[in-house]
């Protein structure tokens, strides 16, 4: 099972694990809120080996009778409230989802599994925002001591010690992985890179926060995707494994490049884009910049990103450019109606 598998992360995990395993039987469940479009999945929709269910992870009954039906031997729990911004305001729901989901999926394989935890495993999809704020030297490991600062970060932290707690308390295999930024298509477009291709391609102000020397390291999604699949087939039940970009960029670096690419891309005047930028008040709480150490799963799993940055951004800009009705779509909210075609209205 695949929890969020309709967002942005974990559609691209869905599409890779139905076209790769042929024998396994993916189960997406998903709430489809604004972050999650079932036309990013239609390139597998009517596969055997595929099935969608619209839910609920707070929903513990729910959860319990989807895990006891399909009888799971894998769950990658990718299912989250994401964006910083909205857990300012509404830190509640953060936490439902973000922990008391997290604690139904739990206490479901530990019922499933009990008998027989053998050849099982739960993997929880965290991210590096849970050790807090670096400073201009230095990189997060996975003993760094927790240090979240929004309630985002506070209510995926909590997550990821109740999901280790199940490991040492009744034994349920478990593996976490905290990730860096993440980047690519099929990104809703509230998270920076996709904003920012919006808004240039509508020639709209570049909000950029304070200063914008906020550094960030930056993954793309499909590197992401293949340190995941390691992880899930050869990672060690009860480890933590730390995924970055090794691509560490000041927010304002990033918006210059991405300015640039369209520019080039949209055969406009070089530098006009860049005209847009408009530097904002700072958000509460903004770490200054997050750096992760890739040693372990390079050493232990013999992973490494294989994007550069020159192909990844590049690549990204492009598939946002070609696919605007798709950008039109999720920031109408007219993606919902494609669930109402094919499975109806609440």
């Amino acid at each position: 099972m695949i929890t969020g598998g309709a967002g942005f992360i974990g559609s691209h995990l869905t599409i890779y694990l139905v076209n790769k395993y042929p024998d396994y039987l993916v189960v997406n469940l998903d709430k489809l809120t604004y972050a999650g479009n079932l036309e990013n999945l239609k390139s597998i929709e009517n596969k055997e080996n595929y099935h969608f269910i619209k839910g609920d992870i707070t929903d513990s009954g729910l959860v319990e009778n989807i895990v006891e039906k399909f009888q799971f031997d894998g769950i990658f729990h990718l299912a989250a409230e994401s964006h910083v911004d909205r857990s300012i305001q509404a830190p509640n729901e953060f936490a439902m989802t973000n922990i008391i989901g997290t604690l139904n999926l739990l206490n479901a394989a530990k019922n499933l599994w009990k008998s027989n935890p053998r050849e099982k495993l739960f993997y929880h999809i965290s991210t590096d925002e849970v050790y807090g704020s670096l400073g201009s030297t230095g990189l997060f490991r996975e003993n760094t001591p927790y240090d979240p600062r929004s309630p985002y970060s506070a209510s995926k932290a909590s997550s990821d010690h109740f999901v280790r707690a199940y490991f040492h308390t009744y034994d349920i295999p478990v593996v976490i992985s905290n990730c860096s930024n993440n980047y690519g298509p099929f990104q809703f477009p509230e998270k920076l890179i996709p904003l920012m291709i919006n808004n240039i391609l509508h020639q709209k102000n570049l909000p950029v926060y304070g200063d914008g020397k906020n550094v960030r390291d930056w993954l793309y999604v499909e590197d992401h995707i293949s340190a995941m699949d390691l992880i899930f087939h050869s990672g060690k039940p009860g480890e933590t494994y730390n995924i970055g970009g090794e691509n560490e960029m000041e927010n304002i670096e990033l918006v210059y490049l991405l300015c640039d690419i369209s520019d080039e891309l949209l055969q406009r005047p070089m530098g006009s884009s860049r005209e847009l930028i408009t530097f904002v008040k700072d958000r509460p709480g903004h770490d200054r910049r997050y750096a992760i150490d890739t040693s372990k799963i390079k050493s232990a799993l013999h992973w490494e990103p294989a994007t550069s940055p020159e192909e990844g951004f590049r690549s990204t800009v492009q598939w946002y450019l070609d696919n605007r009705d798709w950008l039109k779509s999720v920031t109408s909210g007219d993606y919902k109606a494609y669930y109402d075609k094919f499975y109806g209205t609440d």
